[in-house]
């Protein structure tokens, strides 16, 4: 009698096995087509996002470098004026000395080769003397870091209503060598800006102004210096933003004109000539009387906060690039330097 009952179960469990061996299979058949069919929506909007993006960047580029918007038009003429009235303009002593030296070298075929070896020979000198002596360049370093400007006063900087002007605490302009704007034309009817003024050779005219990057407050603030300054070259050593920090407000438009106060900026062109640099061209125009310029920007990307840019290869480019715009272009105003 019990053998005759569990038979029956026994035989029974095949079956039920079978059966539950064919749903698992199903469940995996359903899920591996779930999984595909997520996957490829996934795929799917991916693709239309790059595709989307790489259509609007092509657009954006086309927009910067269209040949027929006004503000293109007005650069390239401005330039054109600016290249058609050089040759009437006297020589600057920057270019003279060029020319004289040049005479020089057209007189004295061996002075290239004395130059160059003299060069080398003192180059090398410092090299040796740096050698022998491994402490010297840490004690120049330690020099000139202990090194304090004599007037070295910031109080015009420090003053309650121009705290807010500026990015970092440390990093404020001496009240003898700031950049003094003209107060009747600022939106604030202030004269303060945190910029200073460079000197070469000739401590009575500035070659060049070292500034922050600008914040957002104080953009129109940067335009005016440009302008009253007359600075037609810009040289901007920082990036926008360094992990998640903002560095520098953007203070050009990302694309077609922007109006900062009096001063209406038109982004002409933008070309990217590597991973570490890229030059903008703008087209600067001043409401309130009518006047136009034309502004360069370079770039440079690859230096980071608090530290030094990773090729010296790069930096050298992007330097050997800027000096050539200003040499060509005869551009021996300031040089902004952020």
């Amino acid at each position: 009698m019990m053998e005759d009952l569990v038979y029956p179960v026994m035989a029974k469990l095949p079956a039920i096995m079978s059966l539950v061996s064919e749903a698992d299979h199903n469940l995996y058949v359903f899920s591996f087509i779930l999984i595909g069919v997520v996957g490829a929506v996934v795929i799917s909007a991916a693709a239309l996002y790059v595709i989307r993006r790489h259509a609007a960047s092509r657009e954006k580029l086309q927009n910067l470098t269209a040949p027929d918007t006004e503000a293109s038009k007005d650069y390239q003429e401005l330039c054109r004026a600016r290249m058609a009235t050089k040759p009437a303009q006297e020589a600057s002593p920057a270019a003279q000395r060029i020319a004289s030296l040049s005479r020089e070298s057209d007189n004295s075929p061996s002075s290239r080769s004395s130059t160059s070896s003299w060069y080398a020979s003192t180059i090398s000198s410092y090299m040796e003397d740096h050698l022998r002596n491994k402490d010297r360049l840490e004690q120049e370093w330690t020099a000139l870091c202990a090194y304090e400007a004599e007037p070295c006063a910031t109080a015009i900087a420090q003053r309650p209503e121009n705290a807010s002007k500026n990015r970092y605490v440390n990093a404020l302009p001496y009240d003898h060598a700031r950049v003094i704007l003209n107060e009747l034309c600022n939106f604030g009817n202030s004269d303060y800006i945190n910029a200073s003024t460079i000197t070469d050779h000739d401590p009575r005219n500035p070659a060049y102004i070292a500034t922050q990057g600008p914040l957002s407050n104080t953009t129109p603030d940067l335009w005016q210096m440009v302008w009253e300054q007359g600075c037609v070259v810009m040289v901007m050593l920082t990036r926008l933003a360094e992990s998640d920090v903002t560095m520098c407000h953007r203070y050009w438009p990302e694309e077609g004109s922007e109006l900062y106060h009096i001063y209406e900026v038109h982004l002409v062109s933008e070309h990217i000539w590597c991973d570490d640099y890229l030059v903008r061209s703008f087209y600067l125009k001043n409401l309130k009387t009518g006047e136009t310029r034309t502004v360069t920007q370079f770039h440079f990307l690859s230096w980071p906060d608090g530290g030094v840019p990773s090729s010296i290869k790069a930096l050298l480019e992007f330097r050997r690039l800027v000096s050539l715009d200003i040499f060509l272009a005869d551009k021996y105003n300031q040089i902004e330097l952020f």
